[in-house]
């Protein structure tokens, strides 16, 4: 188990205490917190071995969501798809009704449905949907597309995300657990920097 060098109190919660940054120690402390978490950023899952088929790894370090890289994929894929078609209204009909038949009910299920039918197939078909119709000049089609796509994501929001395994897990009463303990470490270690800068 690893335990944190010192619980982090908040600046704004010592009375009293108001360091006063300089422009330069504002931007180097902003800088140094985003190469800090550069690594997890969009990774969205531990990162331990039970959540290894929901991470793609990037080089050595860096780590993201499986799921939120398909979406991207199949959005851009989608679009230059529907910029390939150019404008059709049964066309983005047609996808914005296969989008919505393929998610409506991995909403109301507790069966996990693997992420290319649930995240690169729909972000395609959305994308193709609101690009057919917007060059068909169907504003109405396009709007009942965003409408759909914001639905299912407060479903999705609603519903969250799978944490079977950390229900399973050996090290769940660990604090840090071996998924989050990279993160703590990182963050420990930004902390001291910041203390030194600060003074």
């Amino acid at each position: 188990m690893i335990e944190p060098d010192a619980e982090p109190v908040p600046v704004a919660s010592v009375r009293g205490l108001r360091p006063r940054l300089s422009p330069g120690q504002a931007r180097r402390i902003d800088r140094l917190a985003r190469r800090a978490h550069r690594f997890h950023r969009f990774a969205h899952h531990p990162l331990c071995d039970r959540y290894a088929g929901e991470v793609v790894r990037l080089g050595r370090r860096t780590r993201l969501c499986r799921g939120c890289t398909l979406a991207v994929v199949g959005g851009l894929a989608g679009g230059l798809a529907g910029l390939g078609v150019g404008g059709s209204t049964s066309a983005a009909a047609a996808a914005l009704a296969l989008a919505t038949a393929l998610l409506i009910p991995t909403m109301v299920s507790r069966r996990r449905v693997p992420k290319p039918i649930t995240r690169l197939a729909p972000a395609a078909l959305f994308a193709f949907a609101l690009t057919t119709g917007t060059l068909a000049g169907q504003p109405w089609l396009v709007a009942a597309t965003l409408a759909m796509i914001g639905v299912l994501r407060v479903l999705y929001g609603r519903r969250g995300g799978d944490r079977t395994p950390c229900a399973t897990c050996p090290e769940r009463a660990l604090s840090p657990c071996s998924g989050f303990a990279p993160i703590v470490r990182r963050e420990q270690a930004f902390q001291r920097v910041v203390r030194r800068i600060i003074g």
